[in-house]
């Protein structure tokens, strides 16, 4: 621990949004979006001239200059955080660009309380934005934009982080995106769990429903529906089926305008500004902690390294799960909650809620940044029952990149903590074998058909009798494949793996067991 002059603190979190057809809709850009959350964000710390006293501004990376192929149409600043910087009267020595992923937020939360703590760093400031609803609306609209801006001055560009993150054998045979991905895990939990396809579409829209609940009554929330479980649940032409298992309500909301901003300090720092004490926030613990690649895990339905950052988080913070008060667990997809429910033994329906936002397919997916709104909302409904404690869970990739942060008003000295021997402890897992030219019966361990183009198409993730994985897929060509793992549930069942075109391997035959192939074509 360290003397409590050096104690990092949040002292003021900001957000700003719009939504396509509000009267006071703008068309802003991200630039513009972030700059209104960072200044709302000094605002809320409640101290006059603070913006002069930040040495250093981190951005979040939008999801257009997250990718080597993204291109971003209307153009971006080449400087983004000292784009942020200019508009609110800020000069900081030191501008950062963030990796790609959902996990940056509460990563740089934890990074910067250490360097406050040491003295490294006075003030800082986290900010991101994402416009993507504008940009497609535009768009459509056949319109244009000039968002370009080039700025002189330093910038650590900490590159994309996507190295490690998913590999050839899944990109060469159709899963590379997320929402393709997170369906593997899914399915994976839902053959663990021995669910038909109702049963556990249902589980999903119970888990989800409660989220509906909290977005409706969130001001930047990009979506005010309230729905049941059977609405989430039930596929229809507004909730058509995207990849097996997700309706398109179970999926993060990527159309998003919106912006987020963290500003930090030391307690010290907080007094000698100014800052009053009912806008203080403690970090009591956190953790970090990486995945290996998807391929490589030894089970598709649990992110083991996420629930160990979120045990390791209440360890540091010397808490256990019971003394929480409020969650906000990274909500991508199911999944993504459901494994930090498994792994922690908490409830899906826990009366304590699991989302103080509404969670990214109602609130918004605001693309990297989207617990920078978790940690804002988290910092408000703290500061509104003080001495509560609440947690942050973050997540990046594909179950890949886990930051946790635990959070309350009540002072507390800070504790250091360091993820490296929990991240080399997840490195010592064990790792299933691969067999890239298997020819032969696998069992089935998950699957996902993908409904984005003009014909479906399947993946399948098996394991050979001797334990190795396979993967294959069956093209749109392959209708009759992709027809019978429609009809019958291909999980728990068999499949027949050989040659296919391009050096891929493809689906000869599915096995379906009968006692779990009973499930309709969906709509």
């Amino acid at each position: 621990m360290n003397s409590s002059g050096d104690v990092p603190i949040l002292i003021g979190v900001g957000e700003a949004s719009e939504r396509i057809g509000a009267a006071d809709y703008a068309a802003l850009s991200p630039v513009e979006l972030a700059s209104g959350a960072a200044a709302a964000a000094i605002t809320d710390a409640g101290a006059a001239g603070l913006a002069v006293h930040i040495d250093v501004i981190a951005a979040i990376r939008q999801f257009e200059v997250s990718g080597a192929h993204a291109r971003a149409p209307f153009g971006v600043s080449n400087n983004f955080p000292r784009s942020v910087a200019k508009r609110i009267g800020a000069d900081p020595a030191r501008a950062i660009l963030e990796v790609v992923g959902g996990q940056g937020p509460q990563h740089l939360v934890n990074e910067f309380a250490h360097a406050i703590a040491g003295g490294e760093m006075d003030m800082a400031l986290m900010v991101g934005s994402e416009a993507i609803s504008t940009v497609r609306r535009l768009q459509t609209l056949g319109e244009t934009r000039d968002w370009s801006e080039s700025l002189d001055g330093q910038l650590e560009d900490r590159g994309s982080g996507m190295e490690g993150l998913i590999t050839l054998d899944l990109i060469a045979h159709g899963a590379r995106t997320a929402i393709q991905v997170y369906a593997l895990f899914e399915n994976a939990r839902r053959a663990r769990l021995g669910l038909d396809r109702a049963s556990y579409a249902h589980a999903m829209g119970e888990l989800f429903a409660p989220f509906t609940k909290v977005a409706a009554g969130n001001p930047h929330a990009m979506s005010r529906e309230v729905y049941s479980a059977d609405d989430l649940a039930t596929v229809t032409g507004p909730n058509r089926l995207t990849s097996d298992p997700f309706p398109r309500r179970m999926v993060a909301r990527d159309q998003a305008n919106q912006g987020a901003a963290v500003l930090m300090t030391s307690v010290r720092r907080a007094r000698e500004l100014g800052v009053p004490e009912d806008r203080w926030i403690y970090l009591y613990g956190g953790a970090d902690a990486r995945e290996r690649t998807v391929i490589e895990r030894e089970d598709l339905s649990r992110s083991p390294a996420a629930v160990a950052a979120c045990r390791m988080a209440l360890d540091v913070a010397g808490l256990a799960l019971d003394e929480i008060a409020a969650f906000d667990l990274y909500s991508c997809f199911p999944i993504a909650v459901f494994n930090i429910c498994d792994g922690l033994g908490l409830a899906p329906n826990d009366p304590r809620g699991l989302t103080v936002t509404g969670g990214l397919p109602f609130f918004g997916g605001a693309g990297n940044n989207y617990s920078m709104h978790a940690i804002a909302s988290m910092a408000r409904r703290l500061r509104a029952k003080p001495g509560d404690i609440g947690l942050v869970g973050a997540n990046g990739g594909f179950l890949s990149k886990y930051s946790v942060g635990v959070y309350s008003t009540a002072s507390r000295p800070f504790t250091f903590f360091d993820s490296k021997p929990l991240q080399a402890e997840i490195d010592a897992w064990p790792a299933p074998a691969l067999d890239p030219g298997f020819v032969g019966e696998a069992d089935v361990e998950t699957y996902t058909i993908d409904y984005s183009g003009p014909a479906p198409r399947a993946v399948i993730i098996g394991r050979t009798d001797a334990g190795a994985r396979v993967v294959a897929m069956a093209t749109p060509e392959d209708a009759a494949t992709v027809g019978e793992m429609i009809a019958h549930d291909p999980l728990g069942g068999r499949v027949t793996v050989g040659p296919g075109e391009n050096n891929k391997a493809a689906i000869l035959a599915i096995h379906p067991k009968g006692v779990m192939s009973a499930s309709s074509p969906p709509s």
